[in-house]
């Protein structure tokens, strides 16, 4: 018996695994699907004969050839009128028992089957490449094919007319000759395989087949199945080298997540999404699934769901309006802000953690590459990479300004536009940044305004739908509970609260949700409108400051859009609107709030100054300049008393406010403390 196993012929054995009903199955679903190429499973080639499949492993290229043949033999069986149009058929083989680690690929693995994992970092346009040759003779006009390999085109040597038997000139002739899709990637080792203190490895990979081709986009973690080549480098005018550079053939590959498309929930897990929805608590549910270790916050949490789901776009003839929501969190060192930022890159279907100091305007947008060739190309930078998805930016603060302009665009536009190098072109950002900034001074001071505190340009504050300040106040109550969480948290080495919903279960449920477009109801519309004019409304009587904008009102909507989202509803309800009303009103309160006045004021954000000090500023000018028309020239002195007396500004106030003005340049001291206008 054993006698009989060893000299069955391989592809008899790849005919009888692809004769069970599996792989018929499969091989008549590629004539109705028009495919060209038959994904098997490793582990089914293992356990129908080991022999074969670890053969496979040792010598790819031959198997491989056994295998195709045996699928082509089964295909004229299932399909004989599909088998005659394919002149042949690829079978690629997934999921190999374990993956080999990059860095461990050497001289040992050159011409074996490995499968490698690891995150797309760039990948070249699909260029067709020759597979069949056909030269004509210019001599007597004989069509010669050639086979093509490696990676030069080769002329045959001789014309095969017996006649002619010239060696040469030739034509290539393309409409004669057969070509096939090609593509190049190039992929790096996960930062989770990184051995401490490695950089990451990268991998050329080399694509032929149209059908792995534009498989996986850079951001990509992929798994691909093939053989190892070495190929020596030439050097122009001294031949190879000695040393080689290691590449792979691939076989098959397989994009194991990181795209919202990809993931689509089975059956099983549809309906418990649906039986989620259902939940009259599901809202409550979510916000305690997310970030489950850190303690409190529900009001950020909440916030940050609304930007995990995010509200409905809205494209119209003449203008675009955005659908994601930006938020940005401020607080003190210590509150578990970067922590929450790591925690929604993990979760959200394409989240993209970036951190401040070392993020350059190139590295967020666009950078423009030279190539070998000479010519121009494109890389995505993390906003992107992150289209579709949430980009978590931390440390904002501490970017350079020239590269922090860089996401202005992107955060209102929704579009990146890159004009260097020759190239021209805009790319889609549909991205929602979720922020996070230290205070300028350390802390946050509660008694000076937004603007002062966060050292971030009035521009880019007013395009985030909500800011929040995390303070770190001692309070007897909540630090009990605090330290009690993270005490237990240490001790158990696992987070103390029982989470509602597993992570896993929330990405699908995140991308489940974004097929659904819920539209404002009568009634949401009514809550929103009448907040609105409330707001702006107590902004009208003379003096008093701006509550709120035209951008807070979208803000509103996308965050009632969200909510309805979260529970799968169609239509937004007028529960969803005030919820929205309610985390809008504590954004601005947290923020928006003119300190000496006690009112919200919107301004803060949108000037960086609050009214009441607008105000006083006039105030300090309109003295100066009536006390110049008398003297030409004010001393110091006499101003404070004059704004003492007549305006009761008290005198340490009056010196900030001149000081301020001094600084803005709108006074200056021709000599020591005297002023006068500019």
């Amino acid at each position: 018996m054993t006698e009989k196993l060893e000299a069955a012929d391989p592809q008899e054995c790849f005919q009888n695994l692809f004769k069970t009903e599996k792989y018929r199955q499969r091989i008549s679903q590629m004539a109705v699907a028009g495919k060209a190429s038959l994904i098997a499973d490793f582990e089914d080639l293992l356990t129908f004969d080991q022999r074969i499949a670890e053969e496979l492993l040792e010598k790819p290229d031959e198997y491989l050839k056994h295998a195709n043949d045996a699928a082509y033999a089964q295909l004229q069986i299932e399909d004989p009128e599909y088998a005659e149009k394919m002149m042949a058929i690829d079978v690629r083989i997934v999921r190999l028992l374990q993956s080999a680690p990059l860095r461990k690929l050497g001289s040992h693995e050159i011409g074996k089957f490995v499968m490698v994992e690891g995150i797309v970092v760039r990948s070249s346009p699909v260029r067709p490449m020759v597979m069949q040759a056909a030269f004509k003779c210019k001599r007597c006009g004989t069509l010669n094919p050639v086979n093509q390999t490696g990676s030069f085109l080769k002329a045959p040597f001789a014309c095969i007319s017996p006649d002619c038997a010239s060696q040469g000139p030739f034509d290539f002739v393309q409409e004669e000759s057969t070509f096939i899709d090609s593509q190049d990637l190039r992929i790096q080792e996960r930062p989770e395989d990184l051995p401490p203190g490695q950089l990451p490895r990268t991998l050329s990979i080399k694509l032929v087949g149209s059908e792995i081709v534009d498989v996986a986009r850079p951001g990509d973690h992929i798994s691909i199945v093939g053989q190892v080549r070495a190929i020596a480098p030439t050097l122009p005018g001294v031949g190879k080298l000695r040393t080689f550079i290691l590449h792979l053939d691939a076989n098959s590959i397989e994009v194991l997540g990181k795209e919202p498309e990809m993931a689509l929930p089975s059956p099983e897990e549809e309906e418990k999404i649906l039986e989620l929805s259902r939940d009259p608590w599901v809202h409550r549910k979510i916000i305690g699934s997310i970030a489950p270790s850190i303690y409190g916050y529900d009001h950020i949490k909440e916030s940050i769901m609304y930007l995990l789901f995010g509200g409905v776009p809205k494209t119209l003839p003449d203008i675009t309006i955005r659908g994601e929501m930006n938020a940005l969190l401020v607080g003190d060192p210590g509150t578990a802000k970067s922590q929450l930022l790591q925690y929604v890159a993990r979760i959200a279907p394409r989240g993209l953690y970036t951190s401040g100091r070392g993020t350059t305007a190139a590295g967020l947008t666009a950078a423009v590459i030279r190539e070998k060739g000479g010519g121009m190309s494109l890389e995505a930078g993390a906003l992107v990479l992150a289209d579709k998805g949430i980009a978590c930016i931390d440390e904002m603060d501490k970017m350079r300004p020239e590269d922090r302009v860089a996401i202005h665009e992107a955060m209102e536009q929704h579009t990146v536009s890159v004009a260097k190098g020759g190239i021209v072109a805009t790319l889609n950002a549909r991205t929602a940044i979720l922020a996070a900034a230290n205070p300028a001074l350390g802390r946050y001071e509660p008694h000076r305004t937004v603007s002062e505190n966060i050292s971030l340009p009035v521009t880019i504050l007013s395009r985030f739908d909500l800011i929040f300040v995390l303070r770190d106040v001692p309070n007897k109550e909540s630090d009990t509970k605090m330290s009690a969480h993270i005490l237990e948290l240490h001790r158990k080495g696992s987070s103390p609260v029982e989470t509602p919903i597993q992570a896993d279960l929330l990405k699908k449920y995140i991308s489940y949700a974004k097929g659904i477009k819920p539209v404002l109801g009568q009634e949401a519309i009514k809550r929103l409108n009448d907040f609105y004019l409330a707001m702006r409304a107590a902004s009208e009587t003379e003096g008093s400051p701006v509550a709120i904008t035209a951008r807070q009102l979208e803000s509103l909507v996308r965050a009632a859009e969200a909510r309805a989202r979260v529970a799968l509803r169609n239509e937004v309800t007028a529960e969803d609107a005030e919820a929205a009303i309610a985390i809008m009103k504590r954004s601005l309160e947290e923020v928006g709030i003119d300190l000496s006045s006690y009112k919200m004021d919107i301004d803060l954000i949108m000037t960086g100054k609050p009214k009441s000090m607008r105000d006083r500023l006039q105030i300090v000018l309109s003295t100066l300049m009536e006390m110049e028309k008398d003297t030409g020239i004010v001393e110091k002195a006499a101003l404070l008393s004059e704004l003492e007396l007549k305006h009761n500004i008290p005198r340490g106030e009056a010196e900030r406010l001149i000081g301020q003005l001094l600084r803005e340049g709108t006074i200056y001291e021709p000599r020591e403390n005297y002023l006068k206008k500019t």
